[in-house]
């Protein structure tokens, strides 16, 4: 079994195939689940200082913070499943 990775930014790497949702950060909703999972120490900023543009969520229950938009980090995915889809 090999793990995909995508970059999210600033040298930060994550496996693709735990992501469930890549989602814009600016509802009330979405601001509320990163409240809790920053309560419950599942929540990993991977923002560098710089401004969250968006929000993954995992299905190990982490929340993960990126400084790139949430178009990017689909896209980034997209081509890396287009890649491998290629070289198998």
């Amino acid at each position: 079994m090999s793990v995909r990775l995508v970059n999210i930014g600033f040298g930060s790497i994550i496996a693709a195939n735990r992501i469930v949702s890549i989602v814009s950060p600016e509802s009330a909703p979405i601001k509320r689940m990163i409240q809790e999972a920053r309560d419950r120490a599942r929540l990993i900023d991977a923002t560098f200082g710089r401004r969250t543009r968006a929000v993954i969520i995992c299905d190990s229950d982490h929340v993960i913070l990126a400084a790139v938009q949430p178009e990017t980090v689909a896209h980034r995915l997209l081509v890396r499943e287009n890649t491998t889809a290629d070289e198998e």
